[in-house]
């Protein structure tokens, strides 16, 4: 990797924190009663911890919008040919992609990007899937309907911020809502016998995704022991401590700007139990498994790492979110995403073998979003902003080597294009994600409360899920 993609690289993660972070303002003014259904769920939920349990779900947002029809792609040669012909110099060659056998596609056949190995083991293995033309969605949608106008279509169609706040809350009619993970725990958070470190932990500072009405993220960093503290904070002279109650007295400050009040919180939930956590990480089981030196794969070493140290923090629950830049692809798609594409897998690859490490290859599940999918038609060196696409989960938990939900074709004009191989999602984001919410330990019960839209795809039910890849 050159050193000005990397720098490149690292300047767009950092604008994509700034950006989420502008979604706080209308976040916090949609605070709803929803919020207080949620806290008397958790008040009211018995729950018996079983002994020894844990469960993870790790998020990874790809940043940008994955170009994921050339992360996943057709290889039976009539399917192959129509993708070869819409994607034009975008298409994989046929034979450089490496072959993967689904169990439920009735002979139709796949290949991945040939720079993901690992993936493609994990999938042979059951250990990965794919979710297959995910979106966010508020109701289903035909092309009839989209192109009459009629449709209740998400906010700001394929616009990054709002695109990517829309997987982040699954609420995608309304730009004032919480995030699902944070909904997801203001009703379990009260699982975990330590209170003092949230159960939603951000390798990526404020974001939508895990602030409820009870519960925001406890940010931390892939340095280290993990702790955000001010530079010249991390001891316990004399200096020091003034120095830390001086900057508490900011912190408790009340400021009239919500963003600025979002900041302080976090980073003061941060600095308040910076030692805690920074001894336990210390003091966790060592992980031997190698991580290259890139950044998501710094982050998901950091999290391996808190799952490592679950039993001196004493939580059973808990969930992550890593993102990273760069997949806003519009040109060098090729080069770019070859290259992001190796970084995602070689992160999981190793992610994968530290659980199994731990001893947790059963109790974590590792699921990918992005803004959107792109447009099939080249703009020429790239592709642009688009809806549909394709999903990785991964974990011992997963029902895998399967795709689930339905596999677009990919010819122009087909039944599910608006305009240039834009392709309408055939399962919604709700799906996807109250198959990981059940796993979890939400009931069937609480999932109106987390997804709001979920009754207009799936009715849920005591038993099952609505996609059934987590076993």
């Amino acid at each position: 990797m050159s050193k000005h993609k990397h720098t490149r690289r690292e300047f767009l993660g950092r604008v994509s924190m700034g950006c989420a972070s502008l979604g706080v303002t209308s976040l916090f003014s949609g605070i709803t009663n929803m919020g207080l259904i949620n806290a008397a769920a958790a008040a009211n939920r018995p729950f018996i911890r079983p002994q020894n349990s844990y469960k993870a779900l790790v998020c990874i947002m790809l940043q940008g919008g994955n170009d994921s029809f050339n992360m996943l792609v057709p290889n039976e040669t009539a399917a192959y040919n129509e993708y070869a012909t819409v994607r034009g110099g975008l298409a994989i060659p046929q034979n450089d992609l490496l072959g993967i056998n689904p169990t439920n596609t009735s002979g139709q056949t796949y290949g991945l990007h040939p720079s993901m190995p690992q993936l493609q083991g994990l999938f042979e293995a059951g250990n990965a899937a794919f979710v297959a033309n995910v979106g966010a969605l508020v109701e289903p949608t035909s092309l009839a309907d989209f192109a009459a106008q009629t449709a209740n279509t998400p906010l700001s169609l394929f616009s990054h911020l709002d695109q990517r706040i829309h997987w982040q809350t699954s609420v995608p009619q309304d730009a004032n809502s919480l995030g699902w993970a944070g909904r997801l725990a203001d009703i379990l958070y009260t699982n975990n016998n330590n209170q003092d470190i949230s159960m939603n932990i951000s390798l990526n500072g404020v974001n939508v995704f895990q602030r409820g009405n009870i519960i925001k993220e406890y940010a931390i960093s892939a340095q280290d022991t993990g702790s955000v503290l001010l530079n010249g904070a991390s001891n316990n002279s004399f200096y020091q401590t003034l120095k830390r109650q001086t900057l508490d007295n900011l912190l408790d400050q009340t400021y009239n700007n919500i963003l600025e009040t979002a900041y302080s919180n976090t980073i003061s939930d941060s600095n308040g139990n910076a030692f805690a956590f920074s001894s336990a990480i210390a003091s966790g089981t060592p992980i031997t498994t190698a991580f290259a030196d890139d950044e998501l794969s710094q982050k998901l070493l950091m999290v391996a790492k808190t799952i490592a140290a679950r039993d001196i923090l004493d939580v059973s629950y808990q969930t992550f979110f890593v993102e990273v830049g760069g997949w806003d692809t519009h040109d060098s798609l090729l080069d770019d995403h070859t290259e992001l594409l190796g970084e995602l897998d070689a992160a999981i690859g190793s992610f994968n073998a530290a659980m199994a490490e731990l001893g947790v290859g059963n109790d974590v599940i590792g699921f990918t979003m992005s803004d959107f999918g792109r447009k099939l038609a080249s703009n020429g060196d790239g592709a642009d902003h688009a809806w549909g696409g394709n999903a990785i989960v991964f974990g011992n938990a997963v029902d895998g080597q399967k795709i689930y939900g339905q596999y677009p074709s990919l010819y122009l004009d087909n039944p599910l294009d608006i305009g240039g191989g834009r392709l309408i999602p055939t399962t919604s984001c709700d799906e996807y994600f109250a198959e990981l919410a059940l796993w979890f330990g939400a009931s069937s019960s609480d999932l109106d409360q987390i997804f709001p839209n979920i009754n207009n795809f799936w009715t849920p039910t005591p038993t099952g899920g609505p996609l059934g890849f987590l076993v």
